[in-house]
C-alpha cells in the first residue's frame, strides 16, 4: 500500500475525489476573506489595547491580559454619544424622506403616460451623476440665505428628553439653535437621494403586475388609492434596499456635514464631525479612535440587520 493509500484510509477521504481545481478556489476564498477583514481584526485588537500594549506590539496581535482593556470604548462612547444621538436624528428622517419621495415619484413615472416623462427620467439620471463638491459653493450660499437658524430659534431651544442610561450615563436630547443646521442637512440629503431612490423604485416597478393594478382600476380605485393598498406592500422589499443604502450615504457623509455646520456649533455635530476630531488631536491615540471607528459604525451594522433579509430580495427582484 502506498503512503497516499495509507494516508486516505486513515483520513477516511477519497483522495481520488478531490479536485484541485477546487481546492485550489476555496483556497483563493479564504485567503480573499482574510484579506478583506484583516483590517477590521487589526482595528478591533488595537481598540482592546492599552496605549503601552499597542506601542509594543503589532497591530494584529490580540492582547495580553494585562494588555487588555475596555477603556478606549468608554471615551468613545462618551465623546461620540450625544454626536450619534445627532446623527440618528438627521439620518432617519433624511432616508425616509428620499425614500418616500423616491416611491411616489416613481410610481408617476411607471403607471402613467404623460408627455416629457422621458425628460424627467434623464434628469433624474443625471442627478445621480452630480458629486457633492459640484454643489458645495451654490448649496453653502443656499443656506446662507436662508436662515434657518434665525427662523426655528423659538421653537429649537428647548429640552425634549432627559435619562439616566446605565452605559451611557445621563443623555439630553436638548434642541439648540444650531439645530436648524441639521434640517439644512435633512433637506439636503433628502434632495440628493431623491434621484437613485427613484430609479431603483422606477426599475421595481416595473416589473410588478400591470393587470393587478388594472383590476383595481377598473374596481373604481383612484391612483393614491391603487399605491396605498397594493404599490405600497409589494414595495417593502425595494424600501429595505434604498433605506439601507441612504442611511449608509447620510450616516457616512461628512463633506455636507463640514459645509452646512457652522464651526463652532458642537451641539449640533454629527457623528463623522465628532470622529474627525476624536482623530485630529495632536497627540495620537490609536486604541481610542479604532474603538471611535466601531462604535459609529454600530447603527448602519444595526439597520443591515435589520432589513438584511428584505434587502436580498429587494435586490432579487430589481434584477
Amino acid at each position: 500500500m502506498s503512503v497516499r493509500d495509507d494516508l486516505a484510509e486513515r483520513v477516511g477521504v477519497d483522495l481520488e475525489a478531490i479536485d484541485p481545481l477546487r481546492v485550489a478556489l476555496y483556497a483563493t476564498l479564504v485567503g480573499l476573506v482574510a484579506f478583506y477583514l484583516s483590517p477590521l481584526e487589526s482595528g478591533l485588537m488595537t481598540a482592546l489595547k492599552t496605549e503601552a500594549e499597542f506601542a509594543t506590539s503589532p497591530p494584529f496581535v490580540p492582547p495580553t491580559v494585562e494588555g487588555f482593556t475596555l477603556e478606549p470604548f468608554g471615551v468613545a462612547l462618551d465623546t461620540l454619544s450625544s454626536a450619534i444621538l445627532n446623527s440618528i436624528m438627521l439620518a432617519v428622517p433624511a432616508t425616509v424622506l428620499s425614500a418616500l419621495f423616491g416611491s411616489f415619484a416613481a410610481y408617476g413615472l411607471t403607471n402613467f403616460e404623460w408627455r416629457g416623462q422621458l425628460g424627467v427620467v434623464a434628469l433624474f439620471i443625471a442627478g445621480i451623476f452630480i458629486p457633492y463638491q459640484a454643489v458645495l459653493i451654490p448649496l453653502s450660499r443656499l443656506w446662507a440665505i436662508v436662515d434657518t437658524q434665525e427662523l426655528l430659534a423659538p421653537v429649537l431651544d428647548i429640552t425634549v428628553f432627559s435619562a439616566q442610561v446605565p452605559v451611557l450615563g445621563t443623555v439630553e436630547l436638548a434642541t439648540h439653535p444650531h439645530y436648524a443646521s441639521i434640517i439644512n442637512l435633512i433637506i439636503t440629503h433628502t434632495a440628493y437621494g431623491i434621484p437613485i431612490t427613484t430609479l431603483l423604485f422606477r426599475g421595481y416597478y416595473k416589473k410588478l403586475s400591470t393587470e393587478m393594478l388594472e383590476a383595481a382600476r377598473l374596481d373604481g380605485a383612484g391612483a393614491f388609492t391603487v399605491y396605498r393598498r397594493i404599490v405600497l406592500p409589494l414595495s417593502m422589499p425595494m424600501f429595505a434596499v434604498t433605506l439601507i443604502y441612504q442611511f449608509t450615504q447620510v450616516w457616512n457623509d461628512l463633506l455636507f456635514a463640514l459645509i452646512i455646520i457652522p464651526s463652532g456649533s458642537g451641539p449640533a455635530a454629527v457623528a463623522t464631525i465628532a470622529l474627525n476630531e476624536l482623530t485630529g488631536g495632536i497627540i495620537q491615540t490609536f486604541n481610542t479612535q479604532m474603538a471611535g471607528a466601531f462604535v459609529a459604525a454600530l447603527p448602519t451594522l444595526l439597520v443591515y440587520v435589520l432589513f438584511g433579509d428584505k434587502f436580498a430580495k429587494g435586490v432579487a427582484g430589481n434584477t
